[in-house]
């Protein structure tokens, strides 16, 4: 399937919205995005950890793509209800959960197997025994780490990954695919959504200690071309909550289970996570792949 046919977008004359109008939008909830998420990432620079307040201020710049949302809705006088909150078919919820998964899991194998990384047998002691279950074969313990933190772990990674989605996702990729073909949708939403983490990659500890340069522009890479994923599951299954579950999933096996797993050996850190060339050949492959699939039948 050609990338500019993937998805069904609505022409501008069916919705009776001036092109104008649209990049109006656009522009006021990037910089209201840019603004809100500004404040939470200051007080992140000053604290010069991510993990600061018990996450809260990345909780706070997470939910600013929403209430930039919400916010533009309101200053162009349309319904926040209207935006796309009903839950798609369960095949695009099962879809979003595993694709990570698919795209992550064998980027850390080939690292534990090659020597670019090690498994890192000291943290699945240190969390075995702050499970209690220090006793437990490091097999059984390891799998049953996965299995909890891969189902339990979702509650808190899906509380913060929706505040960006309902943004980035809920209303900015509906609003380009009124204006744009949907290369165009995921490459500028991409590029967006990538922006709008400099701040703490650049100037901050939100990075694997890569240089910089490298680390940005592995992060970019990665970011846009999850962008044509999320977008791609997004209109076509008429709904935020693919995404919102696909971005907490990403954050879940990246951040929570492969990261702590993995043991760096010098050169790790380049391959790895989301600053990394790993990922981003594999999220790269599966953008492909997705985009070129049959093009499901849309929910009504």
């Amino acid at each position: 399937m050609n990338l500019s046919t993937a998805v069904a977008v609505v022409p501008e004359t069916a919705i009776g919205e001036a092109r104008a109008r649209v990049w109006r939008k656009i522009a006021i909830y990037y910089l209201l995005t840019l603004a809100f998420s500004g404040v939470f990432d200051a007080l992140v620079l000053h604290a010069r950890n991510m993990m600061a307040a018990n996450r809260l201020y990345v909780t706070g710049a997470m939910w600013s793509p929403a209430l930039a949302a919400f916010a533009t809705k309101k200053l162009f006088g349309e319904r926040i209800r209207d935006m796309p909150w009903r839950f798609s078919a369960s095949r695009f919820a099962w879809m979003a959960y595993f694709i990570p998964l698919v795209y992550a899991a064998p980027v850390y194998v080939i690292v534990w197997l090659t020597g670019l990384g090690g498994f890192n047998f000291d943290f699945a002691k240190r969390a075995a025994a702050d499970f209690g279950l220090q006793n437990w074969s490091l097999i059984s313990f390891v799998t049953l780490f996965i299995l909890i933190t891969a189902t339990l772990g979702m509650v808190a990674t899906l509380s913060r990954a929706l505040g960006e989605e309902i943004g980035w996702r809920g209303f900015l990729v509906p609003e380009l695919a009124k204006v744009v073909g949907f290369p165009r949708v995921a490459l500028i939403s991409g590029a967006m959504w990538a922006i709008y983490h400099y701040p703490a990659l650049i100037f901050g500890d939100y990075n694997a200690g890569t240089p910089v340069w490298y680390g940005l522009t592995c992060f970019t890479l990665m970011v846009i071309a999850t962008s044509f994923i999320m977008a791609w599951i997004t209109l076509r299954s008429n709904s935020l909550w693919p995404a919102a579950i696909l971005h907490a999933a990403h954050n879940l096996f990246v951040q929570q289970i492969f990261n702590p797993l993995t043991r760096d050996t010098g050169r790790t850190k380049y391959i790895i996570d989301e600053f990394g060339l790993g990922m981003v050949i594999t999220i790269t492959i599966a953008a492909i792949i997705i985009c070129r699939m049959p093009t499901p039948a849309r929910t009504t």
